[in-house]
C-alpha cells in the first residue's frame, strides 16, 4: 500500500470551486452505526477500528492534504474493512481520494502503478474529453450527490468514468473504468435548503447544459462536503474494444467504410493486446443467391488476395465459397509450417505470403454465414489458443458489421438497377417511396388496395435527339453491297463445282444466281424481293451445297471455304453490315457514356428527371419543375441552366462523334436536334410501360410533335432540317427563344458556334403548321 498524493486527471481536475475537505468522521459514524447492527465476527473488527481511532486521538475535523500521509495506518484499517477478506491487495486497484476532486492520497500498489504508467501527455482517444467536458461532468456528479442526500431525487445523468491511454510496450490502448463511492462523503447545508420544481428540473437535465439551471437555483457555495471518496479501478480494455466495434456499427457514416474497418481492426488488436497480430474481414455477398466477390478490403487484405479475383476466376471463387458455406468450419494453427499443416493444400497461398500463425473463423448473423474473420501473424510471430479465445466477445458485433456491409451491397445493386434499368431515378424516388408507404399503410389497415397515380404537374420539358445521318440509307447500301458480294462468291463457287456436278439442279441454281445478280445491279429489289433473295442464299443453295459435299468428298474443300465466307457472324461477305453496326455501336456508346457522365451534374443545380432512349441514335427527355422537388424552391434560372447545358452538350456530342471518325470502320456523322417547348406540361408514370409519359390532350400534342420532327424538311425544299455539323432548334414562337438567344451569342463568342444563324420556316406536318427553326454551325477545335 502507498500513502502518496497523486492527481488522476492533472489540470482537467481544476476549475470547480467547492467547500470540500478530507475528514475521517463520515467513515467513523458509518462504522458506529454498523457496529450496533452487526451480529457476526465483523463486529469485533469494527470495534477494534473505533478503538484505534479513539486511542490514537485522530482528528475529528478537517485534515489538510499535506498532512494526510500521517494517517496511513488508519487508512489500512479502512481498506481492510471495505475489501473482500480473501482478495489480494496485489490484484486490486483501490484507493482513497479527496472528496469530489480526483486527488488520490492512499491506495494499493496496483492503483499507483496504473496511474504512474499513464503518460503525462496522454489524451483519452475514443473517450477523450476537453477540460470543459470534465468540469461539466464533475458538476453533474456533485449535483447528483446533493439531490440524492437532501431531496431523495435521482437525476437522469449517467456518469461513466472511463480513461484510456497508450500502453508503451504494445503501442495499443488500454481502458480503465473508475468507480467512485461517495458513501463516506457528508453533504451539509450552510443555510436554508431551497425548494425545487422537479418536473422542470428533470426536463432540463435531459438537455445539454441542464446543470446550468441548478447552478442558478442551487448554488454550490450553499453546501459543504467532508470525508473521502473510495476509488476502484477496473481494466475494461476487452469490454471497451467490443463496445467500440458496436459503436462503429451503429454510428457508421456513408463513404467512410475504410476508416470504419480500420477502427474495427484496431479494436481487435486492442482486444488481444498484441500489435503483431493482423486481422482481415472477408464478407460473403451473393447475387441471385450465388457467391460473388466483395469490394472492400479490410486489414492486410490477405484474404482478398488469396480468395479474391486477383487469384481466382469468378467460377473458381463461387465453387470454393459455396463449398465452404456448406460446411463452414473454423481453422486454427499456431504454425502452418507444421508437419500436419504442410499436407493441407489450401494453406499453400498463405505460406507463400509469409504467414506463420493462422485462424479462420466463420461469422454468422441470424444463423446465416456472413463472412470470415481472418487472424494471422507474419513469420517470426505467433499466437496460441488463449489469444484466440479473447476474441469471443467480438464475434457478434463483427458479424452484424458484415451483415451491414451485405445489406449496403444489396442496396447499391438496387440503386444501380433503379438508376440504369428503370424509370425510378433518385430525383423522383421520394414520390415512389410515398406511394409505396400509402400502399403499405392501406394493407396494414386491411383497406382495399389502390394503385396510386404517380404524377408531376407543371414541369418544363426539354427534348434532344442525336441521330446518325442517313442511317437507313447506309444500312440499305451495306445490305446491297454484302448481297452482291454473296451472289458473286456463290456464282464463282457454282462455276467451280460444275465439273463435279452437271445436274439440272446445278443449272437451275446458276440461272437463279445470274437472275438475282442482274436484279440487284439494276436496283429493282424491293423488301419482298430482298427476303426471297435471302431465302435463296441461306436456304436453297446452302442445303444443296451441304448435300453435295457429303455425296462427293472432292467438293468439300471448295464448299467449306464458301460456307466459312458466308458465316453470319464471321464471314467476310457480311463485312459491310458488320462495319456499319460496329460504327453505329461505337457512336451510340460514346454518346450514351457522355450523357451518363453528365446526368449527375445536371442534378446539382436542381433535381430533374432525365431519361434516354436508344433509336438509331440517342434521344432524351428532361423534366424540371417545382413538383419534382417540392421542398426546394424552383426558379426560372434553374430552367435556363438546363437550356444552356442543352446547347453546350450538343456541341460536345458533335465534336465527340467527329473525333470518332478516325477510329470507326465507316465514316458516319451525327445530327443534333433540340425541340423548344416553352410551356409546362403534366407527366405521369405508366406502370404498364414502366416509364413516364405526358398526360392530358394538350400535353399529348407535345409528344406528337417530337415524333414527327426528326425528318422534317425546310419549307418548299427537299432539304432536311437536320444536317451534320449543325444544331437545329425547332420552335413555334419567337418568344420561345428568349432563353436560348443569349446563350447562343455566348457560345458564338467563345468559338463554339459559328457566327452565322440560319432562320428557317419548316414544312407543314400532319396536324402541325407554323414550325420554325434555327440552324447553328458547330465549330470544331483545331487538331493538336
Amino acid at each position: 500500500m502507498k500513502n502518496e498524493l497523486m492527481h488522476v486527471t492533472g489540470s482537467k481536475a481544476l476549475g470547480l470551486t467547492v467547500d470540500a475537505g478530507i475528514s475521517l468522521m463520515p467513515f467513523i459514524k458509518c462504522l458506529e452505526k454498523r457496529l450496533h447492527e452487526e451480529k457476526t465476527l465483523k463486529a469485533s473488527f469494527y470495534h477494534s477500528i473505533l478503538e484505534y481511532f479513539r486511542t490514537r486521538d485522530l482528528p475529528q475535523g478537517d485534515i489538510p492534504l499535506d498532512e494526510v500521509n500521517q494517517y496511513g495506518d488508519f487508512f489500512e484499517y479502512v481498506y481492510a474493512s471495505l475489501s473482500p477478506a480473501l482478495l489480494s491487495e496485489k490484484n486490486e486497484a483501490w484507493g482513497l481520494s479527496f472528496p469530489l476532486v480526483p486527488r488520490v492520497f492512499y491506495g494499493t500498489d496496483l492503483l499507483y502503478e496504473l496511474l504512474e504508467s499513464k503518460p503525462s501527455n496522454s489524451e483519452d482517444n475514443e473517450v477523450s474529453r476537453a477540460i470543459e467536458d470534465y468540469k461539466t461532468e464533475r458538476v453533474q456528479f456533485v449535483y447528483k450527490l446533493i439531490l440524492q442526500r437532501h431531496y431523495n431525487f435521482e437525476i437522469p445523468v449517467k456518469i461513466k468514468q472511463v480513461h484510456s491511454w497508450m500502453h508503451e510496450k504494445s503501442g495499443l490502448l488500454r481502458y480503465y473504468e473508475v468507480a467512485v463511492n461517495t458513501d463516506f462523503v457528508e453533504v451539509t447545508v450552510k443555510g436554508k435548503l431551497p425548494e425545487l420544481n422537479f418536473v422542470e428540473l428533470y426536463n432540463h437535465f435531459t438537455q445539454d447544459n441542464g446543470h446550468l439551471l441548478l447552478e442558478e437555483v442551487l448554488p454550490l457555495d450553499l453546501f459543504q462536503f467532508r470525508g473521502f471518496a473510495v476509488l476502484s479501478v477496473t481494466d475494461v480494455t476487452a469490454k471497451m474494444a467490443v463496445e467500440n466495434i458496436a459503436r462503429l456499427r451503429l454510428n457508421r457514416t456513408p463513404g467512410h467504410s475504410a476508416e470504419r474497418y480500420r477502427q474495427v481492426l484496431l479494436s481487435l488488436k486492442t482486444l488481444v493486446q498484441n500489435s503483431h497480430i493482423e486481422f482481415d474481414l472477408f464478407p460473403f455477398v451473393r447475387v441471385n443467391n450465388e457467391a460473388v466477390y466483395g469490394y472492400e478490403q479490410a486489414g492486410t487484405g490477405i484474404l482478398f488476395s488469396i480468395w479474391g479475383e486477383q487469384r481466382l476466376s469468378p467460377e473458381a471463387f463461387r465453387k470454393q465459397a459455396e463449398g465452404y458455406a456448406s460446411n463452414p468450419n473454423s481453422f486454427f494453427s499456431p504454425d502452418i509450417y507444421g508437419e500436419d499443416e504442410m499436407a493441407m493444400a489450401f494453406l499453400t497461398p498463405f505460406r507463400d505470403a509469409n504467414v506463420e500463425s493462422l485462424a479462420l473463423i466463420p461469422l454468422f448473423f441470424d444463423q446465416t454465414l456472413v463472412g470470415v474473420l481472418g487472424m494471422h501473424t507474419w513469420r517470426g510471430e505467433s499466437f496460441d489458443e488463449k489469444t484466440l479465445a479473447l476474441l469471443d466477445p467480438a464475434f457478434a458485433p463483427i458479424a452484424q458489421l458484415l451483415q451491414i456491409y451485405i445489406d449496403e451491397f444489396n442496396l447499391e445493386l438496387g440503386g444501380i438497377i433503379r438508376e440504369k434499368y428503370t424509370s425510378i431515378q433518385p430525383s423522383v424516388q421520394w414520390k415512389f417511396n410515398e406511394a409505396a408507404w400509402h400502399s403499405l399503410h392501406r394493407k396494414k389497415k386491411n383497406l382495399p388496395e389502390v394503385t396510386e397515380n404517380i404524377h408531376f404537374d407543371d414541369v418544363y420539358p426539354l427534348y434532344g435527339a442525336i441521330d446518325i445521318r442517313n442511317s437507313t440509307l447506309e444500312r440499305n447500301l451495306a445490305i446491297h453491297a454484302d448481297l452482291d458480294h454473296h451472289i458473286s462468291l456463290l456464282d464463282d463457287t457454282l462455276t467451280t463445282l460444275q465439273v463435279h456436278d452437271n445436274s439440272s439442279l446445278m443449272m437451275e441454281l446458276r440461272f437463279n444466281c445470274s437472275k438475282w445478280r442482274q436484279l440487284l445491279a439494276q436496283g429493282e429489289l424491293n423488301s419482298t424481293g430482298e427476303g426471297n433473295l435471302n431465302a435463296f442464299l441461306t436456304e436453297d443453295t446452302r442445303e444443296y451445297l451441304v448435300h453435295l459435299s457429303r455425296e462427293n468428298p472432292a467438293t468439300e474443300p471448295v464448299i467449306a471455304g464458301f460456307l466459312e465466307a458466308v458465316h453470319p457472324a464471321s464471314g467476310h461477305v457480311n463485312r459491310h453490315r458488320h462495319e456499319l453496326e460496329e460504327t453505329m455501336l461505337m457512336i451510340n456508346t460514346a454518346v450514351n457514356n457522355y450523357f451518363e457522365s453528365e446526368k449527375d451534374t445536371l442534378q446539382e443545380s436542381y433535381p430533374c428527371y432525365f431519361e434516354k432512349f436508344r433509336t438509331d441514335g440517342i434521344e432524351y427527355d428532361i423534366y424540371i419543375g417545382q413538383s419534382i422537388s417540392p421542398k426546394k424552391p424552383f426558379n426560372h434560372f434553374h430552367l435556363k441552366n438546363l437550356r444552356l447545358w442543352q446547347l453546350s452538350s450538343m456541341i460536345a456530342v458533335a465534336r465527340l462523334t467527329q473525333q470518332l471518325q478516325d477510329t470507326t470502320p465507316k465514316k458516319l456523322k451525327t445530327t443534333q436536334l433540340i425541340f423548344v417547348h416553352n410551356h409546362m406540361i403534366d407527366i405521369s408514370f405508366r406502370a404498364d410501360e414502366r416509364k413516364f409519359d405526358v398526360e392530358g390532350a394538350y400535353n399529348i400534342r407535345y409528344q406528337m410533335i417530337k415524333k414527327r420532327i426528326d425528318k422534317v424538311h425546310i419549307r418548299d425544299t427537299d432539304e432536311r432540317l437536320t444536317q451534320p455539323d449543325t444544331i437545329a432548334l425547332i420552335y413555334f414562337h419567337e418568344r420561345d427563344l428568349d432563353d436560348y438567344l443569349p446563350f447562343i451569342r455566348f457560345l458564338q463568342e467563345t468559338n463554339s458556334l459559328d457566327s452565322k444563324i440560319e432562320r428557317l420556316e419548316l414544312e407543314d406536318l400532319q396536324g402541325l403548321s407554323g414550325l420554325r427553326a434555327l440552324r447553328l454551325g458547330v465549330i470544331y477545335p483545331e487538331p493538336a
